[in-house]
C-alpha cells in the first residue's frame, strides 16, 4: 500500500529528532561524557557548530519574519528571562506574547529593518533570526564578533530541526522534546484518519488570498515551495495550482484562471480581515457562484486568531488540522477544532483556559468548525 504523506514526514521527523537530541546531549569540546561544563553547543539551519561558554543569557530576534521566531522561542519559558529585544514589522509580536509575558512591553522593539548596529546596541550574547537574514544582517553582526543562530521554521521537517536547536540554544533539549511530541502526535492524529483515502477521494483544493485596498480586490495563491501548498497535500488534498506556482513567491491569479480550475475545496486566506466575511461576499457573488467550490458549500475561510494559521509560526498544527477535517469530516467525526485550540495554547504557552476564554476565543475567525 503507498505510505501516506505524513506517513513518510512523521519517519524523517523521527529521525531529525533523534539526531537533534545526540546533539543536545554533546559534551562541550575539552570536557569528558556526563562532566558538567555549564557550555552550550549549538548547530543551526545554516548547519553550522557554534560553541557557548554558558548558555546566553541576552538573546534578541532580529532580521525579517522575526514574529515566526519570537513565538517559536517562547515556546520554551526560558524566553521570558532571556530575549532582551524583538523585531517588529506589520505582525508585531507583542500582540500575542504580551498575553503571556507580563515583561515583554518592557523589551526593545527593533525597526523592522534594523541593521546590524542597531541590533548591537542591544548587547546580546546571541542574535536569532531567520537565516534569510544571513547575507545582510547576518553577515554584519558576524563581523561584530556577536554569534548568530540561523533558523528556517519553514516546513515540518525544518521546524522539528529548529525547535531542536532552540532547545540546545536555552540548555532545555528536554522542553524540545515535549514540543515535538506534541507536534508527532497532531500528525500521527491525521494520518490515522486519512490512511485508507484513495487518490480519486482527494479534493482539487486551492489556497487563495484574498485583499482589498481602496476598492481593489488582488487575489494571489503561494508558490509551490510554500508552507500552505504542503499543508494541502499532507491533508489529504492536490494542491491545483501547484504547476503553475512553481517561482519563489506568491502569484496574482485572476477569476478566469480559478474558474479555469475549478477546484472542490477554496480556503481563503486574509490577513486584514475575517475569513468568514469574505468567503461570505464571495458567495453572494453571482461570479462565483458559478464555481463548483461555491455550488457544493465548500468554500471555507481559513481560521486565525491574533495571527492567522496559515503561516510558518507553530500555529501551522492547527491549520493542517483543520484543512484535513474541511477535507475530510467523515474521516475526523469527533474533532472538535475549538478544544484543539485551548489544548495547544496550554500545551505550547501554558495559557489556562480562563485566559483562552478571556484573550484567544474572542479573536478566533474563520469557519473554525
Amino acid at each position: 500500500m503507498k505510505r501516506s504523506a505524513i506517513s513518510m514526514l512523521l519517519t524523517g521527523l523521527l529521525l531529525v529528532g533523534l539526531l537533534a537530541e545526540g546533539c543536545a546531549s554533546t559534551p562541550t569540546p575539552g570536557t569528558k561524557s556526563g562532566e558538567p561544563s555549564g557550555g552550550t553547543t549549538v548547530t543551526d539551519a545554516l548547519g553550522r557548530t557554534l560553541d557557548f561558554a554558558t548558555p546566553p543569557q541576552r538573546i534578541v530576534v532580529g532580521g525579517r519574519n522575526s514574529l515566526m521566531v519570537v513565538e517559536a522561542l517562547y515556546l520554551f519559558p526560558e524566553a521570558k528571562e532571556r530575549i532582551a529585544g524583538t523585531g517588529g514589522g506589520k505582525q508585531n509580536p507583542a500582540a500575542f506574547i504580551g498575553l503571556i509575558d507580563p515583561t515583554f512591553g518592557t523589551k526593545a522593539e527593533l525597526d523592522a529593518d534594523a541593521g546590524a548596529e542597531q541590533i548591537a546596541s542591544l548587547h546580546p550574547d546571541a542574535v536569532v533570526m531567520k537565516s534569510l537574514n544571513a547575507e545582510t544582517t547576518g553577515k554584519g553582526l558576524e563581523a561584530l564578533g556577536i554569534p548568530v543562530v540561523y533558523v528556517d521554521l519553514e516546513t515540518p521537517e525544518q521546524f522539528t530541526r529548529d525547535v531542536a536547536t532552540l532547545g540546545q540554544l536555552l540548555g532545555n533539549p528536554k522542553r524540545a522534546q515535549e514540543i515535538l511530541s506534541f507536534y508527532q502526535a497532531k500528525l500521527q492524529a491525521i494520518d490515522k484518519g486519512l490512511q485508507g483515502v484513495m487518490d480519486s477521494a482527494r479534493p482539487r483544493a486551492l489556497v487563495m488570498q484574498y485583499s482589498e485596498k481602496g476598492g481593489e480586490i488582488a487575489l494571489s495563491v503561494p508558490s509551490a515551495a510554500r508552507l500552505q501548498t504542503l499543508m494541502v497535500e499532507l491533508a489529504g488534498g492536490v494542491a491545483i495550482w501547484k504547476e503553475a506556482a512553481q517561482g519563489a513567491g506568491s502569484i496574482t491569479v485572476n477569476l478566469e484562471q480559478i474558474a479555469a480550475w475549478d477546484p472542490d475545496t477554496i480556503l481563503i486566506v486574509s490577513y486584514t480581515a475575517d475569513s468568514r466575511e469574505i468567503v461570505d461576499k464571495l458567495e453572494a457573488d453571482s461570479r462565483w457562484q458559478a464555481l463548483k467550490a461555491a455550488q457544493e458549500g465548500h468554500i471555507y475561510g481559513f481560521p486565525g486568531d491574533i495571527f492567522s494559521w496559515d503561516q510558518p509560526d507553530p500555529r501551522w498544527i492547527l491549520g493542517l488540522t483543520w484543512i484535513a477535517a474541511q477535507m475530510h469530516p467523515a474521516r475526523f467525526p469527533e474533532l472538535d477544532m475549538l478544544e484543539e485550540t485551548a489544548e495547544f495554547f496550554e500545551r505550547m504557552y501554558g495559557m489556562d483556559r480562563a485566559s483562552f476564554e478571556a484573550n484567544i476565543l474572542p479573536r478566533i475567525h474563520g469557519d473554525l468548525q
